[in-house]
């Protein structure tokens, strides 16, 4: 049985967003936050709605995700061993309506599926430039634990 609630180290972090009426700025990660981490790259991955995204974990990498357009559901399981929350599974949805911060700390899975209406974009900015060495993935029917990615 899969433990539901907050993975140890995963840190949501609300984020300002400034209305103008030209178009709002929405902050994402400033090298002064705490928690940050260094930089390495940042990334954008776009997710068509009901399309799901998973599953992968960073051997060294902190991920820092947002979703400045459309909503996703991000989903995480803690697969470090001799974590307090090994084995926990912890679900987010993300969007301008819950614009956050996510910081994904290395060894946790992580996916995604797109609620719509139309294209999300997660944005990524990471602690070290992308290294195919460093990432481990399992296609989405074989993910660290079952789970019905259903759009809802």
């Amino acid at each position: 049985m899969t433990t539901r609630g907050p993975i140890e180290g995963v840190a949501v972090t609300p984020l300002p967003i400034r209305p103008d009426p030209r178009g709002a700025v929405l902050h994402m990660l400033r090298v002064d936050a705490p928690g940050f981490a260094g930089f390495g790259e940042v990334y954008f991955s776009e997710v068509v709605e009901g399309a799901v995204k998973a599953w992968r974990r960073h051997r060294r990498m902190l991920s820092n995700l947002s979703v400045p357009v459309g909503r996703v559901r991000l989903v995480l399981v803690d697969g470090r061993p001799g974590s307090p929350t090994a084995g926990t599974l912890q679900e987010l949805s993300l969007g301008r309506a819950e614009y956050a911060l996510v910081a994904i700390p290395p060894g946790v899975w992580s996916g995604f599926v797109g609620l719509g209406p139309g294209t999300a974009l997660v944005a990524n900015c990471a602690s070290e430039p992308h290294d195919d060495d460093e990432v481990e993935r399992l296609p989405v029917e074989a993910g660290p634990v079952a789970y019905d990615w259903d759009a809802r």
